[in-house]
């Protein structure tokens, strides 16, 4: 039973996120849209993310990740690390075009974590950063560093996008 209270409690807490993040959306999105700077970050942020993704395709990491979800008993996006997002993060994701309805977490899992992946298109820095001991043995010292060089890029990209965001919110009366 205290499983169930606690995933509700988790539950309660993102959906405040979400609803916060709608809210500032609402609010400021068009004027966060307007902006040269915050609008060029997300037009480099999703290149990266672009590229991030490609290349984790293209070395097996999305088929290992979804092998060790399905076959393995659950992958390194667990319950709780939804935790970790802020509304100014999951923004981003409104910003670039995503949607934060209809995220049904499966299983004992995130909360953003669907049949195919992650929902989101920004993720934290956890979850793009991360690489799990199986994959360092599998891919090889040049994989990894080109894998680790494009995720930095995107998560550099992402800071100062998401410092620039609450700059112009700090800024807004």
């Amino acid at each position: 039973m205290q499983k169930d209270s606690s995933k509700k409690l988790h539950s309660s807490a993102i959906q405040e996120k979400i609803d916060h993040a709608h809210h500032l959306y609402q609010v400021c999105g068009h004027s966060l849209m307007q902006d040269a700077s915050i609008h060029a970050f997300l037009r480099k942020l999703r290149d990266c993310i672009e590229n991030t993704n490609q290349t984790m395709l293209s070395l097996g990491v999305v088929a290992e990740c979804r092998n060790c979800e399905e076959k393995e008993g659950g992958s390194c996006c667990g319950a709780g690390i939804e935790n970790k997002y802020d509304a100014v993060l999951l923004l981003i994701n409104l910003l670039l075009g995503g949607s934060l309805h209809n995220h049904e977490p499966v299983g004992n899992s995130c909360y953003f974590l669907g049949k195919n992946g992650c929902k989101l298109t920004a993720r934290h820095v956890l979850c793009v950063n991360y690489i799990c001991e199986k994959l360092q043995k599998k891919l090889t010292r040049e994989q990894l560093i080109g894998l680790q060089t494009c995720a930095g890029e995107e998560l550099d990209t992402l800071f100062f996008l998401h410092e620039a965001i609450k700059k112009r919110l700090r800024a807004k009366p």
